[in-house]
């Protein structure tokens, strides 16, 4: 099976995820996060590096219940710098 390329968005959002997953990290180890949420600690070191630009959405789930860190507003940290005008609703 052949894997596309990421675009560079993608790659760019992976490192927006990582660098809000590091700043919700706080003061906790790496070790103690990726034992919590029963994955190895070069998978969470390669996610807030940036290098898994793409993890799996029960990954992030995962990490962000433990990090106490909604959904919503990991989603809003990854969005896009440009943000397109949506239509005002009444």
């Amino acid at each position: 099976m052949v894997r596309v390329p990421l675009t560079p968005e993608e790659r760019d959002r992976g490192r927006r995820l990582g660098e809000v997953l590091r700043e919700a990290r706080g003061g906790r180890s790496m070790t103690s996060v990726a034992a919590a949420v029963g994955m190895p600690v070069e998978t969470l070191r390669k996610i807030e590096s940036g290098r898994v630009p793409t993890p799996a959405f029960f990954t992030v789930a995962a990490l962000a219940v433990e990090l106490r860190l909604p959904l919503d507003a990991l989603v809003d940290a990854c969005a896009p710098a440009i943000q397109v005008d949506r239509p005002r609703t009444a």
